[in-house]
C-alpha cells in the first residue's frame, strides 16, 4: 500500500510539472470581427467560446500588414525593422541564415515535436516558407482555391493562384483575374481550410498517443486561409448572414491632411473580378457583396476551429494546452475607400488575439493592455518554462505572461509597426493615438511626413491632426525613438 501510494505521489508530481503543450491557430487577414469582439453581425460561436476560457486583449497589433513579414515577426520575436524582412518574396535563411525561430526553441530546449498544417509561413511569391522550423515535413494546401470553373474563366490559372504557388511569376498580368467570391453547395472539406482541419485533428490523435508512450510535448501551428481572398466558401456560410444587416463603410475618403504616401487604392483587391481595375468607386452593390463574403469566409473558418478544439476536447487535452488564436493582420472592408491590408491605418493593423493558458489565464476575461504579434514569442516561452528566447536575431518581443495573470498589469506603453512604401512608415500606437512618421532613409527628422490620429475623439480616422498637437507629437516621436534603426538589405521588397 505503501509503494503504491508512493507511486501515484511520485505520477501526480510529475504530471504537476509536465510541460504544457501548444495549439497556435493562425487566421490570414482575420480582424476582430468576431463575436467576443462586440462584433454584433459575426456569427463565430467557437471562437468566442476559446474566448470565454481565457483572454481576450482588445488591443493587439500585427507589426506590418501584410502576410509573409507579419508571420516572420512572430516566428522570430523581431520587428520588421530589426531583420531587414519586409515583403512578401523575403527569404528568412537567406538574410538571418542562423536565426532560432519560436518552434525551433520548443523543439531545442523543451523536447518539443513542433509540427505545421496549413499556412504557417507564407509560401508564395517566390517564397517556401521556412522548413527548418519544424521536426516533420510541412502538411501544404492551397490559398487561393475555387471549385466553381465560371471563377477561373473555365479552369484557366488566375494571377493569385499563380502567385501563391511560385507559378509564371513573371508573366502575372497575362494570365486571368478569378473571382472575388464564389458559394457552391459544397461540403467544409472541399476546400483547404476544411482539409486543414482535418489534418489537425488527425494530428492530435497521434500527439495525444505519442505523449502517452514517450511523454513528448507537442508544438502544433495551424493555419487557416479564410478569409483571405478569395471569399470562397460553402453556400450555408453565405446564408448564415442577412447582407441587408452586414456593416457598411461609413467614412469613404482618405484623412483629411494625411500625406499622399499613407494613401492606398486598388492594390491586392484588384487581381480579382468584378473588381473594376482602375481607380473607379465600387458600388453599393459590389461593396456589401465583398463584406458579405468576408463575414460569411469568418464564420466558415470558425466552424473549421471549431472542430479542432472540439478534438483537444474530446482527447482531454484541453486543461494540458496552451491555445492562441493569432490573425496576420486587419482587414480594410471599404473604410478609407481601402480594401484588404498594406497601410498603418487601425484596420489593417489591429488584430484579435485569444490566450487560453489553464490555470494562468482567468477564463473569460479580456484587457486594454497592448500587445504585438512579437510577444507571443517569449510569452509562450515562458508559460512553458523555457529559457527566454536569446536569439541570435534580435528579441523585440516581451512577456505578456504578468498581464495574463492580471489583466490590469501593464509591461509596454504602446505598440509599434510599420509599412514600407516609397518612405517607410513607422507607427507608434498608444491606447488613445497613433502617430506615423513617413521618412526616406536617412532624411533629416524634419524632412518626415506626420500623421496623428486621436482614437478617444475620431475613433474613424478621419482626420490628420499632427500639425494641430505639436507636444503629442514630440512625446510620440520619442518614444518611436526609442526603436533602433531600420534594417535595409537587398530582401527588403
Amino acid at each position: 500500500m505503501t509503494r503504491l501510494l508512493i507511486t501515484l505521489l511520485l505520477l501526480g508530481a510529475f504530471k504537476a510539472i509536465a510541460a504544457p503543450h501548444v495549439l497556435l491557430i493562425l487566421v490570414d487577414d482575420l480582424k476582430p470581427a468576431l463575436g467576443c469582439y462586440g462584433d454584433l453581425a459575426a456569427k463565430t460561436p467557437h471562437l468566442d467560446r476559446l474566448a470565454s476560457r481565457g483572454m481576450r486583449f482588445d488591443l493587439a497589433y500585427c507589426n506590418q500588414a501584410v502576410c509573409a513579414p507579419s508571420r516572420f515577426t512572430l516566428m522570430l520575436g523581431s520587428h520588421s525593422t530589426s531583420t531587414g524582412l519586409y515583403g512578401l518574396g523575403s527569404e528568412l535563411r537567406k538574410v538571418l541564415p542562423e536565426a532560432v525561430t519560436m518552434p525551433q526553441h520548443f523543439a531545442k530546449h523543451g523536447g518539443y515535436r513542433t509540427e505545421s498544417i496549413g499556412k504557417v509561413f507564407h509560401i508564395g511569391h517566390g517564397n517556401d516558407g521556412d522548413p527548418l522550423s519544424f521536426s516533420v515535413p510541412h502538411f501544404k494546401d492551397k490559398v487561393i482555391e475555387y471549385l466553381d470553373p465560371s471563377s477561373t474563366e473555365g479552369g484557366q490559372l488566375t494571377r493569385e493562384e499563380a502567385l501563391f504557388t511560385n507559378q509564371k511569376l513573371n508573366q502575372i498580368h497575362k494570365l486571368p483575374r478569378g473571382a472575388a467570391f464564389e458559394s457552391p453547395e459544397v461540403q467544409d472539406d472541399d476546400y483547404a481550410d476544411g482539409r486543414v482541419a482535418l489534418e489537425a485533428i488527425k494530428r492530435l490523435q497521434a500527439a495525444k498517443q505519442r505523449h502517452e508512450q514517450e511523454a513528448v510535448p507537442f508544438f502544433i501551428a495551424v493555419g487557416f486561409v479564410r478569409p483571405h481572398l478569395p471569399f470562397s466558401v460553402p453556400k450555408k456560410y453565405w446564408d448564415l448572414h442577412d447582407p441587408q444587416k452586414l456593416p457598411m463603410p461609413t467614412f469613404k475618403d482618405h484623412p483629411v491632411d494625411s500625406p499622399r504616401v499613407a494613401q492606398k487604392r486598388g492594390g491586392e483587391i484588384a487581381a480579382y473580378k468584378p473588381i473594376p481595375e482602375g481607380r473607379e468607386a465600387f458600388s453599393p452593390e459590389l461593396t456589401r457583396q465583398l463584406i458579405h463574403g468576408y463575414y460569411a469566409s469568418t464564420s466558415f473558418v470558425d466552424a473549421q476551429i471549431g472542430r479542432v478544439l472540439d478534438e483537444l476536447d474530446r482527447l482531454e487535452l484541453t486543461q494540458d494546452t496552451i491555445v492562441v488564436l493569432w490573425g496576420d493582420h486587419g482587414f480594410h472592408l471599404g473604410d478609407h475607400g481601402i480594401w484588404t491590408k498594406h497601410t498603418n491605418y487601425e484596420q489593417a493593423n489591429r488584430i484579435p488575439l485569444l490566450i487560453s493558458a489553464p490555470g494562468i489565464t482567468a477564463p473569460g476575461s479580456h484587457t486594454r493592455q497592448l500587445a504585438e504579434s512579437v510577444d507571443l514569442f517569449p510569452t509562450l516561452v515562458e508559460l512553458a518554462g523555457l529559457p527566454a528566447p536569446q536569439g541570435p536575431q534580435a528579441v523585440d518581443g516581451v512577456s505578456l505572461v504578468p498581464v495574463l495573470k492580471d489583466s490590469g498589469a501593464r509591461v509596454r506603453d504602446h505598440a509599434y509597426h510599420v509599412f514600407p512604401k516609397s518612405k517607410l512608415g513607422r507607427a507608434i500606437r498608444t491606447e488613445r493615438y497613433r502617430l506615423v512618421e513617413w521618412k526616406t532613409l536617412g532624411a533629416a527628422d524634419e524632412d518626415a511626413e506626420l500623421e496623428l490620429y486621436d482614437y478617444q475623439t475620431d475613433p474613424l480616422e478621419t482626420r490628420n491632426v499632427a500639425s494641430e498637437r505639436p507636444q503629442i507629437v514630440s512625446q510620440l516621436r520619442a518614444m518611436l525613438d526609442r526603436h533602433s534603426a531600420p534594417v535595409i538589405n537587398k530582401q527588403t521588397r
